[in-house]
Formats: C-alpha cells, sequence, structure tokens
C-alpha cells in the first residue's frame, strides 16, 4: 500500500503516525524559477495542490509541500473537538464510468483498495480542540516554502441553542481562530455530505450570504474562497454567486457526490448510524468538478466578476489538471490523487514550468 493516508488504518491511527507510503520520505527539489503563478494574491510554483481531506495536521500538510503539492489544504477544523466517524472510512466504490448526481441505485463499496480510482470519505468532520489544532496548523503555515501556500479549511458547527445566529457566530469565533495562526488564505467548507444533516449548508444562499458576511467582518483582508458541492440547477449556481460574489474571494468546486453505498450482501457498507450515504470522490467525480468550474468560469465573465475559481474532483493525473485550467480554474486540487501518487505535485509542476 503506497497511499499517504493508510485507509486500513483509523482516523486516529492516522493522525497519530503521520504520512504513510512515498510521501513519508525525502521530498523533490525545490524549482530554481522563481514563483510566477498568482493565485488570491500569493505567488505559486504551480497553483496546484491537495484539497482538505487526507492532510490531518501539519506532518502531512508539510509532506505534501516537500513533494510538490505547492497548495496544502489542512484538514478542516472547528471551534471544539469533534470525533470522527467511526472506521473504516475508506473504502473501494465500484462505479463504472461516471457517478450520475441523482443516482438512486446503491454502489459496492469494499475494502479492495489496491486498483481503487473512486473511494468513500465518511468522516464526519473530525477535529481536535483548538488547543491542539492552533499550534500545529501555525506550525503547517511556517512550513510553506517561497511559491507555497498553506490553505485553511473550517467550517461552523451546528449549536444546541440559539439557530442561525449561533451557527453563524460559531462560523465566525473559527475563522478567527484560524486568522490567528498566520493562514494567509481561508476555505470555509459549506459542503460535507457525511455529518447525517440533510441539506448542505451551500444550498442555503440567504443563510451562506450572512455567514460569509459575518466571517469577513472577522477575518477583514484575509481571502475566503468557499467550498462547493455540485448544483445541479444552473440558475440556483447563478443566484448563489450573484448573492456572494461581492462578498468572498473565489469558490472551491466541488467536495464530493453522495451515493449510498452497500456490502455484497446488500447492507450498509459503512457501520452506525447516518452512514448509508457517504461521500464518493475520486475518478467517477470528475465530470462534475470540471462541469462546476466551466460553469462558475462561465457566471464570472457574464456578471463581470474577478473570483478565484478552484476546481476539485477526480484528478488523477496531469492531464487532468491540464482540463480544469483549460475549463477556467484559477487554481486545481487533488485528494484521492494524491493519496494514490505521491509524485503527482512533480508532475503538474513539470507540465508547468
Amino acid at each position: 500500500m503506497t497511499w499517504c493516508y493508510d485507509p486500513r488504518q483509523s482516523y486516529e491511527h492516522n493522525l497519530a503516525h503521520g504520512p504513510s507510503g512515498p510521501m513519508a520520505g525525502p521530498g523533490v527539489p525545490v524549482p530554481e524559477a522563481p514563483p510566477r503563478h498568482a493565485f488570491l494574491g500569493e505567488m505559486l510554483h504551480s497553483p496546484f495542490g491537495i484539497a482538505a481531506g487526507p492532510l490531518l495536521d501539519s506532518a502531512y500538510t508539510t509532506a505534501a509541500l516537500r513533494h510538490g503539492f505547492d497548495i496544502a489544504a489542512y484538514k478542516t477544523v472547528r471551534s471544539a473537538a469533534h470525533a470522527s466517524h467511526p472506521f473504516p472510512n475508506t473504502l473501494a466504490v465500484h462505479v463504472r464510468g461516471r457517478l450520475e448526481a441523482d443516482r438512486a441505485e446503491p454502489l459496492l463499496a469494499d475494502s479492495e483498495l489496491e486498483h481503487a480510482t473512486s473511494i468513500s470519505n465518511s468522516f464526519g468532520v473530525p477535529s481536535q480542540d483548538p488547543d491542539a489544532w492552533q499550534p500545529d496548523m501555525a506550525q503547517a503555515v511556517a512550513a510553506a516554502g517561497d511559491g507555497q501556500l498553506l490553505l485553511a479549511s473550517f467550517q461552523g458547527t451546528r449549536q444546541r441553542s440559539g439557530g442561525m445566529a449561533a451557527y453563524t457566530a460559531d462560523h465566525a469565533a473559527t475563522a478567527r481562530l484560524v486568522a490567528e495562526t498566520g493562514a494567509r488564505v481561508l476555505e470555509m467548507n459549506l459542503s460535507c455530505p457525511n455529518e447525517g444533516t440533510g441539506a448542505l449548508l451551500c444550498f442555503d444562499t440567504a443563510a451562506v450570504a450572512r455567514i460569509a458576511g459575518a466571517v469577513k467582518d472577522a477575518i477583514g483582508d484575509l481571502p475566503l474562497v468557499l467550498k462547493l458541492a455540485y448544483f445541479r440547477d444552473d440558475a440556483a449556481l447563478r443566484a448563489f454567486v450573484e448573492a456572494t460574489a461581492g462578498i468572498v474571494d473565489g469558490y472551491a468546486a466541488i467536495n464530493t457526490l453522495p451515493a449510498r453505498l452497500v456490502d455484497r450482501d446488500g447492507g450498509p457498507a459503512l457501520p452506525g448510524e447516518g452512514r448509508e450515504v457517504a461521500g464518493v470522490c475520486g475518478d467517477a467525480i470528475r465530470w462534475a468538478g470540471l462541469e462546476m468550474t466551466q460553469r462558475l468560469a462561465r457566471h464570472r465573465e457574464e456578471l463581470g466578476q474577478a473570483f478565484a475559481i478552484v476546481g476539485v474532483g477526480g484528478v488523477l493525473d496531469a492531464s487532468h489538471y491540464a482540463s480544469y485550467r483549460a475549463a477556467g480554474a484559477d487554481a486545481v486540487m487533488c485528494a484521492t490523487g494524491a493519496m494514490l501518487d505521491a509524485g503527482l505535485g512533480r508532475s503538474v509542476r513539470a507540465l508547468d514550468s
């Protein structure tokens, strides 16, 4: 197994033992040429990196940066400790071709990971307490070299009381904690399908506009990117962009596509309540990420906006990166691709040089 995150082990084990496989080994040479790619006020060797998910702490982000992924997203943090879903979290998902966004039929998911190109992502957005993640994130920020960026992912947590006002305040408070680490770009996760809740926050345009405004008030001029799910309805995406483009600095799309996962007996593939449906990453969702990138680029042009677009989903090799850039992405992120291939960052750097 060469994966940087070992899917045969629990989230807690992976967090305690750092990256696995080649990602734990020596890095790649630093480019001799100065960084030449502009992204949200930063100059990067390559506008390519690893999305929020596989990089659990500074040990992972530092390893990713050292291996030529010039954007490293620190896994999403919260305002208080939050446990991971129980093991297993990452299974091979057997799907032919692309995973349709409205698929009703279940998909087989199992531990046959050796040749997997599409996988489950069922963690439930775990987080350490800020007393642990704040100093560690500060170390991660400091480890980013010239031409590199630590992207800090965060999200709010629904409170037991206080309704939307408390939820909004928690987003702002968490963003403020992130800003205190020295992070130069923040990403707000609005799109995790693995928490057992119904509609994703990114589909509530009014709530997002309110929350994003509060977050920007809390962090000032620091760039803020919103992480989105796949929007089936383009008119809804257009309305979302119109409502938020004047507040935030960019959009990242997509997170995952949800699917009902079963074992070979037809039972739930993942144990525990609320896990019948899980996010699917990898090759099967690339079409959705590319489509969202193209649509966001079109809306940007038609509305005369200048927001950044981060294309995410199914980037397994350098040609997929090139496809996202051609579709209008200012930066591109991978997750499954980096888990499978520690050399992907170097490959994209070579393509971009």
